[in-house]
């Protein structure tokens, strides 16, 4: 047991288990690095710049292909529109070759009337009042109003 005691306090033992305690701390503080340094490796990271120059090379191609899209589909809505409006100008010109077709516009826009017929214009009497408005607020027909307003600017 001497023995036992006499290497516990011998210096080689000391230096021993101070060097296993320090190998000790060394590898846990070793440890908690690697668990708090980043998964981020160096091949991650070169992944990621692939990837962002990718999407930084892609996207003005792509917004100029969607844009390019959009227009094509507006040029194809107009082209359908004007298709439209060709067949209907095609429509009126065909019945405009109807002499029946220029008779019915004639009686119905410029109020023309067939030989033996009585033509009747219906006026509407607020319409009377608001535009042909014989006499206005002063109750004087309008050309004396004029008249009136010619004879002061000559006086001024």
């Amino acid at each position: 047991m001497a023995a036992k005691d006499r290497d516990r306090f011998s210096t080689a033992t000391r230096l021993r288990l101070l060097g296993e305690q320090t190998a000790a701390r060394v590898y846990r503080s070793q440890s908690r690095r690697q668990a708090r340094r980043s998964r981020l490796t160096g091949r991650a990271a070169f992944l990621a710049l692939v990837v962002c120059s990718l999407v930084v090379a892609l996207a003005y191609p792509m917004r100029q292909y969607v844009s390019q899209r959009d227009e094509i589909a507006e040029q194809e809505r107009k082209a359908q529109e004007a298709r439209a409006r060709t067949e209907e100008l095609r429509d009126e010109k065909a019945r405009l070759q109807d002499d029946a077709y220029i008779r019915q516009l004639a009686r119905k826009h410029l109020h023309y009337v067939l030989p033996g017929e009585t033509g009747y214009t219906v006026i509407d009497p607020d319409a009377v009042k608001e535009g042909n408005g014989e006499t206005d607020e002063s109750g004087r027909p309008w050309h004396s109003n004029l008249w009136d307003g010619v004879d002061s600017a000559d006086r001024d």
